[in-house]
C-alpha cells in the first residue's frame, strides 16, 4: 500500500475516512453528516483510539463508504493505532483508494496516521498460491489530504522507519529453507543502493580469528555461517567512533545436540529476530539519510543435530581467548554473540554496544509479549533505551546485573559454562555475554525473545513478525547518537 498526499480531497477515493478525538463533537465534512453523528451514538462511539464506525452515504450524487476513525487523546501512539485499524478494516475490503481526511490535524500527527497504516498492512502472502478472492489485499493507495507543506517531509522519514520495520519482517517471516546465512546476506546487499558498506566473513575468515564459538554452533550444519557488518556512516566524518549494533542470527534452531520438542519447533524460524532488527535499523537509517556513524553487525549461523554437531561437555575457545564448557547446544545464541561482540570491538573500537537477541524463554515467563528485557553495564546507556522504547512504543524492562548472578557460569573445567541452574536464565545469559565486553566500552543487551513474533495481530502489525526492534533502535539514535 502506497500513502499519497494531496492539497483536495480526491474525485475517485472508494472510501472517506475522518479522524475523531476521544469526546469531540461528530461533525465530518460530507453532507450526510447528521446521520454519521447519529451511526456514531448507536455504535457508542467516542473516538477512542482504533475505534472505528463504517457507513454508506450519498455524496456528490453517488454512494460512498464512510469511516469514522477514533483517535483517543491525541498521542502519537493512538494515532498510529488508528491508522493501524483504518488499514485492518479496509485491506482486503474491496476499496483500491481511501482518503483521510486530515482537516484539523496538525501534519506531524497525520503522518502518523500514515505511519501506522502502512505498518499495518504489511503481510506475507509469497507462498500462497489458492488465497481466496476475498482474502486478496485491494487496498493500493491511502491519501492523507492536508495543505501543509511539511507534510510530505516528514512522512518521507516515517516511510524511512515503515520500510525498514518491512526488511526486518520480510527477514523473521520466511522460513529456513529460504533465510539461512547465505541468503540472508544476499538479502542485505541492496542496502549498498543506499550508501550502506557491507562486509562479510566467511568460516574460513572466522577460523582465522579464532572464532571457535560461533563456529561450533554451526558446524553441525550444511550451511555455512556468515558475519555480516553493515556501516552506515551519515555523519560526514564528525563521529570517528560508531555506534555499534550486533544481532543474534540463528537463522533455524532445533536446539542442535540438545534437540528442541517436535511441537513448535517451526517457529525457531525467527530466532534471527534481532540480526532481522539490526538489518531493518540499518536500512532505516540509510533511507532516512540519519546525520549518524553506525555499523550493525549479525553472526549468522543455523544450529542442526548432524554428526558433526557440537556435543553437550564440548569446549570451546572464543575469540577474546576465554574457554567456553557447552553444556547445553540449545544455549547457541550467547555462543554467537560473544564472538561477534568481541570482533566487533576489536575492529571498530567503538564506544557503545548494543546487542539484541531472541535469547533465552526465560524471558518469555518473564514479560510475556509486552517489553522486552534490558541489561547494561551502564545506567546512561539504560536509560536511553528505556525512553527510547516508550517513545517509538518497543518497550523494554530492566534486569539485574551482579557479581552474584555472575558465579553461577563459572566452569569446573573451563572459563565458563554457557548455562547456568534452572531460575535467573536471562539473567545468567546476559552475564555471560558481559564477558566479552570489554573495560570501558558502554554495552547494553535486549533479550527480544518474546516480541518478534505476535500470535495474534496488533495495532499495527499482521499475525507473524512484528519488526520490533527497528523503531526503537532508530528512536534511539535520533535521540543521542545523530551529529549536530
Amino acid at each position: 500500500m502506497q500513502i499519497a498526499i494531496t492539497a483536495s480531497r480526491p474525485a475517485d477515493v472508494g472510501c472517506l475516512i475522518f479522524p475523531i478525538g476521544k469526546g469531540a463533537t461528530i461533525s465530518p465534512a460530507i453532507e450526510a453528516q447528521a446521520l454519521a453523528a447519529e451511526a456514531a451514538a448507536a455504535s457508542r462511539f467516542t473516538g477512542e483510539a482504533g475505534a472505528i464506525v463504517e457507513l454508506f452515504v450519498r455524496e456528490a450524487g453517488k454512494t460512498v463508504r464512510v469511516l469514522l476513525v477514533g483517535t483517543g487523546e491525541g498521542a502519537l501512539a493512538d494515532l498510529e493505532k488508528a491508522g493501524g485499524a483504518i488499514s485492518a478494516r479496509l485491506q482486503t475490503s474491496g476499496v483500491v483508494h481511501a482518503a483521510v481526511d486530515g482537516a484539523g490535524l496538525a501534519p506531524a500527527l497525520l503522518a502518523r496516521i500514515g505511519l501506522g497504516a502502512q505498518l499495518r498492512a504489511w503481510r506475507i502472502d509469497t507462498y500462497r498460491t489458492k488465497l481466496p478472492e476475498k482474502s486478496k489485499p485491494t487496498l493500493e493507495t491511502l491519501t492523507l489530504v492536508h495543505d501543509s507543506a511539511e507534510l510530505s517531509s516528514l512522512m518521507d522519514d516515517l516511510k524511512a522507519v515503515a520500510q525498514g520495520v518491512a526488511f526486518t519482517r520480510e527477514l523473521v517471516a520466511e522460513p529456513g529453507n529460504i533465510i539461512y546465512p547465505e541468503s540472508f546476506v544476499e538479502r542485505c546487499r541492496h542496502l549498498v543502493d543506499h550508501g550502506i558498506e557491507i562486509s562479510v566473513l566467511d568460516e574460513t575468515d572466522m577460523a582465522n580469528l579464532g572464532m571457535g564459538a560461533l563456529l561450533g554452533v554451526a558446524q553441525g550444519s550444511v550451511r555455512k555461517p556468515r558475519m555480516i557488518a553493515m556501516r552506515w556512516d551519515g555523519s560526514g566524518g564528525a563521529q570517528a567512533k560508531p555506534l555499534v549494533l550486533v544481532g543474534k542470527g540463528v537463522t533455524f534452531d532445533t536446539g542442535g545436540i540438545s534437540l528442541k520438542p517436535g511441537a513448535g519447533m517451526e517457529d525457531m524460524k525467527w530466532d534471527m529476530g534481532g540480526a532481522g532488527a539490526v538489518a531493518g535499523a540499518m536500512k532505516a537509517l540509510a533511507l532516512r539519510k540519519a546525520p549518524a556513524h553506525v555499523v550493525g553487525i549479525c553472526g549468522l549461523v543455523e544450529n542442526m543435530p548432524d554428526g558433526g554437531a557440537q556435543r553437550p561437555g564440548d569446549i570451546v575457545k572464543t575469540m577474546s581467548g576465554q574457554t567456553v564448557e557447552v553444556l547445553n547446544t540449545d544455549a547457541e545464541g550467547r555462543l554467537v554473540l560473544c564472538d561477534a561482540i568481541w570482533w566487533a570491538q576489536q575492529t571498530y573500537k567503538p564506544e557503545t554496544v548494543i546487542d539484541l537477541a531472541t535469547l533465552t524463554g526465560a524471558m518469555l515467563i518473564s514479560l510475556g509479549s509486552e517489553h522486552g528485557g534490558l541489561f547494561s553495564n551502564d545506567d546512561g546507556l539504560a536509560n536511553q533505551l528505556l525512553s527510547a522504547g516508550q517513545e517509538s512504543g518497543d518497550k523494554l524492562w530492566r534486569f539485574p546485573l551482579s557479581p552474584a548472578y555472575d558465579k553461577l557460569i563459572d566452569s569446573p573445567i573451563a572459563d565458563m559454562k554457557n548455562i547456568g541452574p534452572r531460575f535467573a536464565g536471562s539473567i545468567t545469559a546476559a552475564q555471560f555475554i558481559k564477558r566479552y565486553v570489554q573495560d570501558g566500552v558502554k554495552w547494553a543487551h535486549l533479550d527480544i525473545a518474546g516480541m518478534v513474533w505476535a500470535d495474534k495481530p496488533g495495532a499495527t502489525w499482521e499475525k507473524g513478525a512484528t519488526g520490533y526492534g527497528v523503531r526503537l533502535l532508530d528512536q534511539l539514535i535520533r535521540d543521542h547518537y545523530q551529529a549536530g
